[in-house]
């Protein structure tokens, strides 16, 4: 059956040099399940076929995104789990290895791999009441570490990562987790500025630009460490457990 826009996990926009991708599981707070996923890969194919100066994640609704889609755990085995992990690291290693600018977009919640999507991107702004939290050690999913002890130090990603805490839009501009914050009404016209700024270098200048200001060591190391993290047998009865500890609080 063919989907229509409003029906797509992921709806995909090409404007001019622009390339949007659009969460659109509103109903759900944008949780990330496996089809959104997968819209978000074949939307950064597009983006790079294309040659796009920059790339924009955004969310409908109310949110950014609740993070990894935790329902319908009865029916996931363990190596289900493993796979729908080892796609998200691939997507983020994807965007992160990006050869044009990328941006996000945060309004509302941010949790778990939605933070990890964030802090992969080249840009993050987020509005002044976003939340974020990345509880994934919680369930001992290693996800994403690396990148985040680069991108804010490792003291900051430890207390992040070992506390599973609430952090505010203002704390994340405090440890660089953030970019900028802005009300969502800038949002346009900050994008126009972006798009500017991304199309001031040619394609080999900005690809080689963007290759030597990130770390690409350690990507075969991120993706190891997920899959030692999830192969633990046993997942889909952590993740259960963690989900009973939020509801009863």
């Amino acid at each position: 059956m063919t989907q229509t826009i409003s029906q797509k996990p992921v709806i995909i926009e090409h404007k001019g040099s622009v390339t949007w991708l659009r969460l659109n599981r509103p109903d759900r707070l944008n949780a990330v399940n496996a089809a959104m996923i997968e819209g978000l890969i074949d939307g950064l194919i597009a983006a790079r076929d294309r040659g796009s100066d920059l790339v924009v994640f955004a969310g409908e609704g109310r949110a950014f995104s609740a993070g990894f889609d935790l329902s319908g755990l009865d029916q996931q085995s363990d190596a289900d789990l493993l796979y729908r992990f080892v796609r998200v690291e691939q997507l983020l290693q994807m965007i992160y290895q990006l050869p044009m600018t990328s941006v996000a977009l945060v309004q509302g919640r941010c949790f778990g791999a939605a933070a990890d999507i964030v802090a992969s991107c080249r840009k993050r702004i987020a509005t002044p009441d976003a939340s974020f939290r990345m509880p994934g050690l919680q369930f001992d999913i290693v996800l994403g570490t690396r990148r985040l002890a680069r991108l804010i130090g490792a003291d900051a990603a430890f207390d992040l990562l070992e506390t599973s805490r609430i952090f505010t839009a203002d704390d994340a501009l405090k440890i660089g987790f953030l970019t900028d914050i802005q009300p969502a009404e800038d949002w346009a016209s900050h994008i126009d500025k972006l798009t500017i700024d991304a199309g001031n270098l040619g394609d080999d200048a900005k690809t080689a630009l963007l290759a030597a200001t990130r770390d690409d060591r350690g990507l075969d190391h991120d993706l190891a460490a997920l899959v030692r993290s999830a192969a633990t047998p046993g997942l889909a009865e952590r993740i259960r457990a963690f989900v009973a500890t939020q509801v009863k609080k």
